[in-house]
């Protein structure tokens, strides 16, 4: 087992180098994830991990409260009042793409390639804040925000934007819903809900309750933007005997990435995170072993669950692939889902791609041995994906 920190990186950064790891620190006007969040959801959260907040954190846990209880609880219960029965009402004409992939894989700069496309629609940060009241808030609240959020994202530099596409499962925790997002605010306690990454052991109430919840939320950017939705998050990766069930005709696009890359871009981002969002001060005690299992537990439910998909309605594609030719990658994906209109697509596709020529991602240096431990851990996706083991490269 993978023990310390210092196994990942050549020269890590230490547990208080905020200029190295990037991020918020403890600035307070700058939006947190959480800061939708009904009043009675920070509540469970907070009594479930028993209010062990650190002393400096304590504005933030206070923050958040004050504005579910001020703001998103009172905004819920207008927006239910005004447009309840018309979210209740909303026909899903064409079931979503979803976009598969472990975190770090490329689903972002894929997300942003498929929403180049004017006839899909997507859950926007926004939307991913404030899920329970964005239909009544938006021009006011969200104008707020937008002068308040930050033009990048902390955990790699990628442009962030209020309208730009976001990861749904944001909108869940929001929303109060089970999500191991919420390790993010514990990050010193065990790994929470982790049974959501693949969707074993929930079944019954938990489990309908789940895809209600995930419905109503699709129910209402629907509503808001009536178009195809092409919807990302990670943790779907695990889920799709969950996701057929609600959506038998969805479309999805698996997209995987050189896993020694993954791994460290992955430790990397729960630092951000866990730096700018929780309640304590994280200590990233046992974060490898964390990465390590949760990817494996994810591919073991992708690779279970693959057979369910119409092999008409699942594309494939590296992100080595589509950062060589992101143009043919995307127009093999159209026409292997059978989506049509891509020669109408390319033009805003190029000029999307131009503009991002000068992202450089950030790198990392493993050490031998975490290598191995990756090669050893990970061996069934590197074999399967044609990726070379530590013992290859010797």
């Amino acid at each position: 087992m993978v023990t310390g920190w210092r196994s990942v990186m050549a020269s890590p950064p230490g547990p208080d180098s905020t200029h190295r790891v990037g991020g918020y620190k403890d600035r307070l006007w700058i939006p947190r994830v959480w800061q939708g969040m009904s009043f009675l959801g920070w509540m469970r959260l907070l009594v479930r991990n028993r209010f062990r907040i650190a002393p400096r954190r304590i504005p933030l846990a206070l923050n958040v409260g004050l504005s579910g209880l001020c703001v998103s609880s009172v905004l819920w219960a207008v927006q239910e009042v005004l447009f309840g029965r018309k979210i209740q009402q909303a026909k899903i004409e064409e079931d979503p793409i979803f976009i598969l992939g472990h975190w770090r894989a490329g689903t972002t700069w894929l997300h942003e390639l498929m929403v180049r496309d004017e006839r899909h629609a997507y859950p926007t940060s926004y939307q991913c804040l404030a899920p329970n009241h964005f239909l009544v808030s938006r021009s006011w609240i969200g104008a707020l925000l937008g002068l308040l959020a930050p033009s990048q994202r902390p955990q790699d530099d990628m442009p962030f934007g209020l309208e730009r596409p976001q990861e749904e499962e944001f909108a869940l925790a929001n929303m109060g819903l089970p999500s191991p997002y919420l390790t993010m605010v514990f990050p010193n306690h065990p790994p929470q809900y982790q049974e959501y990454l693949d969707m074993e052991g929930v079944s019954g109430e938990a489990l309908d309750r789940w895809k209600r919840g995930l419905l109503w939320f699709v129910k209402c950017v629907t509503f808001k933007t009536p178009k195809r939705l092409v919807l990302k998050t990670p943790p779907h990766l695990g889920r799709v005997r969950v996701l057929l069930e609600l959506f038998p005709r969805a479309r999805f696009i698996h997209i995987y990435r050189d896993p020694y890359v993954v791994f460290a871009s992955t430790v990397n981002v729960w630092k951000r995170f866990y730096r700018d969002q929780a309640l304590q001060v994280p200590k990233y005690e046992g974060l490898e072993e964390y990465v390590l299992e949760t990817f494996n537990r994810m591919y073991r439910a992708f690779e279970r669950d693959r057979g369910l998909i119409d092999p008409s309605r699942l594309s494939e594609v590296s992100y080595e692939a589509m950062v060589a030719d992101p143009i043919g990658q995307v127009r093999r994906i159209y026409e292997e889902l059978g989506l049509g209109g891509f020669d109408d697509v390319r033009p805003v596709l190029e000029q999307y791609v131009a503009s991002q020529a000068d992202y450089r991602p950030n790198r990392y240096d493993l050490s031998p041995e975490m290598r191995a431990e990756i090669s050893r851990r990970w061996s069934s996706f590197i074999q399967k994906y044609g990726y070379p083991s530590a013992q290859d490269e010797d």
